[in-house]
């Protein structure tokens, strides 16, 4: 089983109703990323990290090391936009090389402060839902919006060959290194392309042995699957409605102050 999945049924927050939370995690991105604003993106980075490790108990290390991998991947996707070389030095900050600056500027700080804050705090909001709603929860919730019954039968499928893969990888990996299979880089491509190869065939065989079981069942095209029936509480309801109107008014607070700009300005 993955580290995430782990985490969805040891979460407090496991039986709180996955129409809520899903609704909470794409509503607030949406905002957050048409936006780009900086005070909605905070509030949403506080927000997911508050109900995350405070109400679902996840430890606050385990959030802080997910969120470091695409807090390091945004830093680096950021520097050209923050770093510029040119010949003459910028309103930010300048460093000369030689004949030239390197150099930056005050609204491409803002704009990559902006890219950062927005990307993160819409990664943090679809971690909140990674770990604290299962995957089954989910489909549900997608059975529920009436999304055809054939993409989320495929979803779940994929879903639970993920695992059957993973196992299987790594026990053929085990067994490579207890022949000593990656001695040397000859022997791990080699070892690499031989675990590609019989992944593949094993895949295939496992699909074929789930459909024949599944037939054996008498599968009419349906997956019918037990869920649990979890209803909406009224105050978590209003507790999200209160959010997303706080989270709302803060990204339309730079297109409120842009527009009274201009009417001054007339």
């Amino acid at each position: 089983m993955l580290e995430i999945d782990k985490l969805c049924y040891m979460s407090k927050l496991r039986y709180v109703n996955a129409g809520e939370k899903c609704f909470f995690s794409l509503a607030s991105v949406i905002l957050c990323i048409v936006s780009r604003s900086i005070p909605a993106a905070l509030l949403l980075l506080l927000a997911s990290t508050y109900l995350t490790v405070k109400k679902g108990g996840i430890s606050l290390k385990r959030w802080l090391k997910y969120m470091t991998l695409p807090l390091a991947f945004l830093l680096l996707g950021t520097g050209a936009i923050l770093i510029n070389i040119s010949r003459t030095p910028l309103d930010a900050f300048a460093l000369p090389l030689g004949s030239v600056y390197l150099t930056g500027s005050r609204a491409g700080a803002l704009q990559a402060a902006q890219l950062i804050l927005t990307a993160l705090s819409s990664v943090s909001a679809l971690f909140f839902l990674s770990f604290n709603t299962p995957m089954t929860d989910i489909l549900g919730v997608l059975k529920a919006c009436r999304l055809p019954r054939l993409f989320t039968e495929l979803m779940m499928l994929t879903y639970r060959f993920i695992f059957l893969l993973l196992e299987n990888a790594s026990a053929m990996l085990l067994s490579q290194d207890a022949r000593l299979g990656n001695r040397s880089l000859r022997t791990v491509l080699k070892s690499r392309g031989l675990l590609a190869s019989m992944l593949f065939i094993r895949a295939m065989r496992q699909a074929g042995s789930l459909y024949d079981a599944m037939e054996a069942r008498c599968y009419d095209g349906q997956i019918q699957v037990l869920e649990e029936q979890r209803p909406p509480r009224p105050r978590e309801i209003l507790s999200i409605a209160v959010f997303e109107t706080a989270l709302l008014l803060l990204a339309l607070l730079p297109f409120a102050s842009r527009a009274a700009g201009m009417g001054a300005f007339l």
